[in-house]
């Protein structure tokens, strides 16, 4: 059953009432009625089996049936460090690394990137990226819902991370660690930084940024895949070796 996300303020301590997008696609797109079931998430680790009492034009109401709490994770979190790509590929890749279970999505304003926002543009396609955030962790049952934070470049992003971090840049014709054997953090401890490049590479100066950093340079091999497939794959990768998918 998919899980709809509300803000807090939306929830009291026996009913959830919906509203905006979340009520618009219930009542006209579900056509969701009264006494069925449906499952609401706070995107702060808690999900509610409900119970719809009213369906108006202004809100769906529901009574709450049982409280879920997340279990306890058991892994690092991961987030997904990706340059910016053409179109409709950043949406997909942004789609997919929800499904697969990301904390955070960081698009990386790289030196080879065909894209380069525009400062005005930036606040528009963050919200159509955080949109297709929100849908893709509610058809993909999450607990919560990846951050999607704002555009930067790879030394700014490097500049800024946690000390904690496990930092892991995918580098195509370079010679780096598999994926396979590289170094990951044990249990819930610190959080994993996988860097993808944009569709022309990373250029020589971010290179050189990344190893100034300590990033560690990681293959998937000898063929050279296409930035969103080599995404998805590192992604699925570093998940099923974190206890995460498999």
């Amino acid at each position: 059953m998919p899980v709809f996300f509300v803000p807090s303020e939306c929830i009291s301590q026996q009913t959830i009432s919906a509203t905006g997008d979340v009520l618009v696609h219930l009542r006209d797109s579900l056509r969701i009625k009264v006494g069925e079931i449906v499952l609401f998430g706070d995107g702060a680790g808690r999900r509610y089996c409900t119970e719809v009492t009213a369906v108006t034009n202004q809100a769906l109401t529901s009574r709450i049936l049982e409280t879920i709490t997340q279990p306890a994770p058991k892994a690092p979190a991961l987030i997904l460090g990706q340059a910016l790509l053409k179109g409709e590929k950043m949406d997909w890749v942004i789609q997919k690394a929800t499904e697969l279970g990301v904390s955070k999505i960081v698009p990386i304003k790289s030196q080879h990137s065909v894209v380069q926002l525009k400062a005005d543009r930036v606040d528009h396609q963050l919200a159509r990226w955080r949109r297709i955030v929100l849908e893709a962790a509610q058809q993909s049952e999450q607990w919560h819902v990846p951050k999607i934070a704002q555009p930067r470049s790879l030394s700014e992003l490097l500049a800024n991370h946690a000390t904690s971090t496990t930092l892991l840049m995918l580098a195509e014709r370079d010679e780096g660690k598999s994926l396979q054997t590289v170094g990951l953090p044990q249990g819930t401890n610190g959080s994993v930084l996988a860097l993808v490049g944009p569709e022309g590479g990373w250029s020589k100066e971010e290179k050189e940024v990344a190893q100034q950093a300590g990033v560690e340079t990681i293959t998937l091999g000898q063929h050279i895949l296409r930035s969103e497939t080599a995404a998805m794959a590192t992604i699925s990768i570093l998940q099923s070796r974190l206890g995460e998918l498999g």
